[in-house]
């Protein structure tokens, strides 16, 4: 039940982030930062070896998964870092 909530509640914020971030330059610049310290801290746990429990259920994020994580969060991070700082918007 909890997991269910918790996919969920990812959906709607990924969606809600999108449409955001296709509206306002200034939330690109700030998912690139999020994006980007998100990366290096998912990269750092993989490289230690560290489990991460998922709060109120029973599941665990292997260092694999937060390694596949890491790198997904730095492609998002290189689109968002693009987007809002390297690309000029039209005029």
């Amino acid at each position: 039940m909890i997991l269910g909530i918790y996919i969920v509640t990812a959906i709607l914020l990924a969606l809600v982030s999108l449409y955001a971030a296709c509206r306002s330059i200034d939330v690109r610049k700030f998912l690139a930062g999020a994006f980007f310290v998100s990366s290096g801290i998912l990269f750092y746990l993989c490289l230690a070896g560290v489990s991460v429990p998922l709060l109120g259920t029973d599941v665990v994020e292997t260092p694999k998964i937060s390694g596949s994580r890491a790198v997904v969060h730095f492609a998002l991070f290189l689109l968002c870092f693009y987007f809002g700082f390297l690309k000029k918007p039209k005029a």
